[in-house]
């Protein structure tokens, strides 16, 4: 299998068709233990490779910034320029600095050379807001952002959401727009199967303005894969969930929807997870999914997905085994 190709949005930027997302990369868990090392950081990293991937996504404070760093050692025995990269800026990465996070000037303008240090290069292809900063105004942001494009460190602007603020990004656009400024050209907001809420307003809103679409967690934290069931509630399987996640994602609703996937995927000879992916691969408003993978033999599983063809019909019976609000696409 080789990954193809697909237009960024309404960018001039042409990346894989899947993803691969870093962000447990020198993850803590409440252990202590490391969830991915560096070693199996870069197995991952090689899977994807093989695969035909070229767009790899990290952020600074994933890891501590180990993310960065491995995927630079990674990236300093191979052509660069071959690779699009994507990372974020918002979390705090300096204990006890007001000014060290957030998105104001000197946050920003301080982090985007560490985090370049960090990947060995000289830009970012991508750079996301990873959260909405509600104390710094919208014009010193894109103005900041802006000059980061103009100095050569950063090509496309993206904005990295949890929950959906249309207005938000349709208020900076506006504003770049009548100050002749860099705008958002890239999303990346939650979507899959299961979490919904982007639809209407939010997704209307990246049509409008032409924005790339590339959504996290396409797997709706795993619900999705069908590991689990409706006797996973009091189970081992959902062991170390709090209530609250239980109570949002182990729901009838959910379990409605991963119903409907499993028959789709008895139809194609595919397994749950890569239905999932490929529903949203399918999607007209999407343009590129992000994968995360513990193992080498999960992220092979998931870009299957690129290989999996749904019709029509199989489209919207997945999309309509969602009930409530956000049953429209």
């Amino acid at each position: 299998m080789e990954l193809e190709y697909v237009r960024l949005g309404e960018t001039g930027l042409s990346v894989s068709e899947l993803s691969l997302g870093t962000w447990r990369f020198g993850r803590e868990t409440e252990d202590g233990s490391i969830e991915i090392d560096e070693q199996r950081a870069h197995e991952l990293l090689d899977a994807y490779e093989d695969a035909g991937g070229r767009f790899i996504d990290t952020a600074d404070v994933y890891g501590g910034g180990d993310s960065e760093r491995w995927i630079g050692d990674w990236l300093a025995e191979r052509d660069r320029e071959e690779y699009v990269l994507a990372s974020k800026i918002y979390w705090p990465t300096r204990e006890d600095d007001p000014n060290g996070r957030g998105l104001g000037r000197k946050h920003i303008r301080r982090n985007i050379d560490l985090m370049l240090d960090r990947l060995g290069t000289d830009y970012l292809d991508v750079l996301y807001i990873h959260r909405w900063d509600e104390d710094t105004p919208a014009r010193e942001l894109m103005h900041t952002l802006t000059g980061l494009v103009d100095d050569g460190k950063v090509n496309y602007l993206g904005a990295s959401t949890f929950q959906p603020n249309a207005w938000r990004v349709a208020q900076a656009n506006e504003l770049a727009e009548c100050e002749g400024l860099e705008p958002f050209t890239i999303s990346q907001p939650r979507y899959n199967l299961v979490n919904r809420e982007v639809e209407g307003d939010y997704l209307e809103m990246c049509d409008h303005y032409g924005l790339g679409v590339c959504p996290w967690s396409p797997l709706g934290q795993g619900v999705l894969t069908g590991k689990y069931d409706r006797e996973d509630r009091a189970a081992d399987a959902s062991a170390g969930r709090s209530e609250e996640w239980k109570d949002a994602y182990l729901t009838e609703e959910n379990f409605a929807v991963v119903d409907e996937v499993q028959a789709v995927a008895d139809e194609v000879g595919a397994t749950p997870a890569q239905v999932a992916i490929a529903w949203l691969m399918h999607h007209d408003s999407v343009a590129v999914p992000l994968l995360g993978a513990r193992t080498v033999d999960q992220l092979t599983e998931n870009l299957g997905a690129a290989t999996v063809d749904l019709s029509a019909e199989q489209f919207e019976r997945l999309a309509e085994a969602k009930s409530g609000p956000y049953d429209k696409i």
